[in-house]
């Protein structure tokens, strides 16, 4: 299965979650076995040649590929979440969608002094989620940042964002 067969499994929703928004829903390559082992097996050989430490999966879509991605590359998976969902203390960064605003929130010891990570989501729209997920690793000490994700959206401009800002972004489909 290429990138075309896996786009093709992706529902485009008009008018959601608000009017004039055209949603990528990746529900419907999820349930599609080969398609999912597939997307996985693609990014996983996406970042093949680059060195990280640390995966940090963007809550909540970023969770269904960060996760395999780490059980393949043997790595730490680290959670980005929205406010109120991690037990520990945690440091936080306010970001805007394109669509509203949010935070996104890492357990303070999660991410250390020289890590070099990889930050993996789901889609790419202004890169406001990125960017803050981003500047939090930076802020605990990361190093270095990769990004890498299954949908960019390049006419939002949030992958040139993050590029000025940290550096390449790998990406799987464009629309």
């Amino acid at each position: 299965m290429n990138v075309e067969d896996i786009k093709k499994t992706i529902t485009i929703v008009h008018d959601y979650p608000i009017p004039g928004i055209i949603f990528r829903d990746i529900t419907t390559l999820l349930e599609d076995p080969e398609a999912f082992k597939a997307t996985v097996d693609l990014m996983v050989e996406k970042v093949s040649d680059l060195s990280f430490d640390k995966i940090v999966g963007v809550e909540s879509r970023g969770f269904f590929w960060a996760a395999p991605i780490a059980y393949a590359l043997s790595k730490p998976f680290v959670l980005a979440r929205k406010p109120g969902k991690l037990p520990r203390r945690t440091v936080s960064k306010p970001f805007t969608l394109e669509y509203g605003t949010n935070s996104v929130h890492i357990h303070a010891d999660s991410v250390h002094k020289g890590d070099t990570i990889l930050i993996v989501d789901d889609l790419i729209a202004t890169g406001g989620t990125a960017i803050a997920t981003a500047d939090l690793c930076e802020e605990l000490g990361a190093a270095a940042i990769h990004t890498l994700s299954l949908i960019d959206l390049p006419e939002l401009g949030g992958s040139k964002k993050i590029a000025d800002k940290y550096g390449e972004v790998r990406t799987l489909i464009d629309y």
